[in-house]
């Protein structure tokens, strides 16, 4: 099949549209996969990537997409950074692979030196490094029972910690990660979280909420950890109340529990900091991390106390991939570029381009119920017009209209939340402000084309 020559399409990097979305080489594609790929396997907008850049995405038709998406926050330093694609060219000049466990290399231990400088906090600290943020979320519960002895794993409403058995059982929305997948793991149990929109809680009350629950229904003695995501993702993008996560991570201190940050998707710059916990100086126990941390290679860490991680017998972490040779000149290629280019602060940018202009959309349209996020890491709620808090009624048709808007004007945007009625935005770090007004413009515009089209059906 022929492919548009990513070079031969116009110099400009803003949106191109030379066919239909999907076009038809991409509906070419499409069909061939269903005849290989498994229909479980389900993509968002099918369209085939051919080229990325800094903020925009080339399918196969010559069409250019607004990326406003990073593949689930993973492409932050571009798509790809040149740091990583000369770090991953060399790399697999030289070997692809020796399984560290057999034969180390330089390369994962000088990722590991990274974690310990840069994740919150000045205490010794010791990595491992895996292939995903899921496997790294199990590793962090391994070290956690390991350590304390204790089996219990608290978790919190919303949550999203993967999709193998023992985070599935961790996380909380049911379809599509959870539905028929049963029985789930022992030991896990939930408690509310901090969702300000809905529940209007000061933090450090939501917090009393949630550790009174695990003192009466768990006991805080058979806790080995509390593993909470800073900013909550795929279950919609909340931000918890101010004091929410350092009274719930003072409790655990206080208890004996190891306190794990979840931060797969708000690490490495996303959120305006290099970890979200930082914006309440957090300091955790444990840190996990994945997807923006390689510039778009698979790879996971595991970063924790070194009283914590060296009680885990030798050989009790590991495997066979875990720290691949590739992947770490490729994390070390994106962490360089964030510290060149400043991307924390370029993630403060994005946020102050963003939000203002959602917020002010918000008092024109009554089914934005809620802009929220930090950084570049941000969303709207849409709910039904009249409701709020408690009761808001979450609208995912809504959420869905606006995404699939986006789509076929060449806009790259997701959706996420427990109810599917969220859009959240995750433009790459590195993307030009023209290209992101651009986008934000058409974001905007099929918000309100979607609220007209809403209010025509529900009074026509």
């Amino acid at each position: 099949m022929d492919t548009v020559t990513p070079s031969a399409l116009p110099a400009a990097r803003h949106r191109h549209l030379a066919t239909a979305v999907p076009g038809p080489r991409s509906q070419e594609l499409h069909r061939r996969r269903a005849a290989a790929v498994t229909s479980a396997v389900a993509s968002l907008l099918p369209v085939y990537v051919a080229e990325g850049g800094e903020g925009t995405l080339t399918d196969v038709d010559g069409n250019r997409f607004i990326d406003l998406g990073s593949g689930i926050a993973v492409t932050g330093v571009g798509n790809p950074a040149p740091a990583v694609a000369r770090g991953v060219a060399a790399q697999a000049a030289a070997f692809t692979h020796t399984c560290f466990m057999i034969t180390p290399y330089e390369g994962y231990v000088e990722v590991c030196e990274e974690l310990a400088a840069l994740t919150p906090g000045t205490h010794e600290k010791r990595s491992a490094l895996v292939n995903s943020g899921a496997e790294a979320v199990e590793n962090a519960v391994k070290v956690a029972r390991r350590a304390t002895g204790r089996q219990g794993v608290v978790v919190v409403e919303h949550a999203f910690h993967g999709r193998t058995y023992l985070t599935m059982t961790m996380t909380a929305k049911n379809m599509p990660y959870r539905d028929g997948f049963g029985p789930f793991v022992a030991e896990v149990h939930r408690v509310p979280a901090s969702y300000p929109f809905r529940d209007g809680l000061p933090g450090p009350d939501a917090a009393r909420r949630a550790t009174a629950l695990i003192e009466s229904e768990i006991g805080a003695r058979n806790v080995a950890c509390v593993v909470v995501e800073p900013i909550q993702g795929e279950g919609g993008f909340v931000v918890p109340a101010p004091g929410f996560l350092p009274a719930l991570a003072q409790w655990c201190t206080a208890n004996g529990v190891v306190f794990v940050a979840d931060e797969v998707q708000t690490g490495f710059c996303r959120t305006g900091a290099w970890f979200a916990s930082e914006h309440e100086d957090v300091v955790p126990d444990i840190v996990v991390t994945a997807k923006g941390m390689a510039g778009g290679m698979p790879l996971g860490g595991i970063t924790g106390r070194a009283e914590l991680m060296d009680a885990v017998h030798p050989s009790g972490l590991g495997g066979t991939y875990g720290g691949n040779p590739v992947s770490c000149a490729a994390a070390l290629g994106a962490i360089a570029t964030m510290r060149e280019r400043d991307l924390a602060a370029a993630a403060r940018r994005i946020e102050a381009a963003v939000v203002p202009r959602l917020r002010a959309l918000a008092e024109r349209v009554p089914a934005i119920g809620d802009v929220r996020g930090r950084g570049a890491m941000l969303a709207a709620e849409f709910v039904r017009p009249g409701t709020a808090g408690p009761d808001a009624v979450p609208d995912p048709a809504f959420a869905k209209a606006v995404a699939s808007a986006c789509h076929a004007e060449g806009v790259v945007v997701l959706t996420c939340g427990t109810h599917g009625n969220v859009v959240r935005l995750l433009p790459p770090l590195v993307i030009a402000d023209d290209v992101l007004d651009e986008g934000l413009g058409v974001l905007e515009a099929a918000i309100t084309d979607t609220a007209i089209t809403d209010t025509a059906r529900s009074h026509p």
